[in-house]
């Protein structure tokens, strides 16, 4: 064989030989949600992938990312984790509550696992402990749950007469009973009863309310979880329907037209993860990185909501408000 034509050849093998190995040198990261993407604010995984590009990576070119959904069935979420395990990932991220996080952490001892938690994750045991989480698992504490004493104060604000609060779960939720429980020990300090309401489907959102008013509740809370972040519309329009004043845990439901919301920026936690992520392809382990925390927590009020209600909001309210939507 003439030496021109071996060298032609061996770039003939060797190209595709070179863009497959490229190709296999691009990392994979897993994210797994407990909902599905028309459901959630565009602006959640596009933060997610934010703080990938914070350190470097940009979907599509030096990274690759497997989206899974479970489309709220909590049962497909044991399968979801496995199938993107089998993929062998360089690090998994976990968003949509808790229990996405618990079915991935069954899945795999080894892989990293990036999470968005609602709760203390050191009692929910993903963590040792916050500033050293010691295993495979690291994250962002968003602490969602444990903000239901100040978000009845602040609807007692709202509502000064308010005697009877309804509080509406997903009872799923490993959560639930123990938001019920610190809500109800606070509303006793002010004088007011807890109605514990329980929503899974749509439908159950219509009959909450719908009992709600007959029980003439004065106001309603509703729980953080995935769920009712897919049910915003539904949740906005039935208590502008039923004209019952109420507390979300987030800024995109007043937002989108609801009353109040308080707590930590959902977005702003996906852009951590993000990084989180972004940290760990560079070679550095979850368990020497701490758990993070909110340094700011949001009180969002919306005006024209206010005003359908006949709800006279005082001035020392909006001026504390870090936003305030007319």
């Amino acid at each position: 064989m003439r030496r021109r034509n071996f060298i032609t050849l061996l770039a003939t093998v060797a190209w595709p030989l070179t863009t497959f190995a490229q190709q296999i040198a691009i990392p994979l990261v897993g994210f797994i949600n407990s909902q599905s993407p028309d459901r959630l604010p565009a602006a959640w995984p596009a933060a997610f992938e934010d703080g990938l590009k914070e350190e470097g990576y940009i979907a599509g070119r030096n990274v690759r990312i497997e989206y899974r959904w479970a489309a709220g069935e909590y049962e497909q979420l044991p399968v979801l984790a496995a199938d993107l395990v089998r993929l062998e990932p360089k690090v998994i991220a976990t968003t949509g509550g808790d229990v996405v996080t618990l079915a991935a952490k069954s899945a795999s001892t080894t892989i990293p696992i990036v999470f968005s938690s609602g709760y203390d994750p050191v009692k929910l045991g993903l963590v040792a402990s916050l500033a050293r989480p010691g295993g495979n698992l690291t994250g962002v504490s968003v602490i969602a749950g444990a903000l239901g004493a100040k978000r009845l104060g602040l609807l007692k604000e709202i509502v000064p007469r308010a005697s009877l609060i309804a509080v509406l779960v997903q009872p799923e939720n490993p959560n639930a009973a123990r938001d019920i429980e610190d809500v109800t020990k606070a509303a006793r300090d002010v004088s007011a009863r807890v109605q514990e309401l329980s929503a899974r489907t749509s439908a159950d959102v219509d009959a909450a309310f719908k009992l709600a008013a007959s029980q003439h509740a004065d106001a309603l809370m509703v729980n953080p979880d995935p769920f009712f972040v897919t049910q915003r519309q539904h949740l906005i329009a039935s208590a502008a329907t039923y004209k019952i004043p109420t507390m979300y845990y987030s800024r995109d439901y007043p937002a989108a037209g609801g009353l109040i919301s308080y707590g930590a920026s959902f977005a702003d936690s996906y852009r951590q993860i993000g990084t989180y992520a972004g940290r760990i392809l560079k070679g550095e382990k979850p368990a020497d990185l701490p758990v993070l925390q909110p340094t700011k927590f949001e009180l969002v009020i919306n005006t024209n909501a206010a005003k359908a209600l006949g709800l006279a909001l005082s001035s020392g309210l909006l001026a504390i408000a870090d936003e305030v939507i007319e």
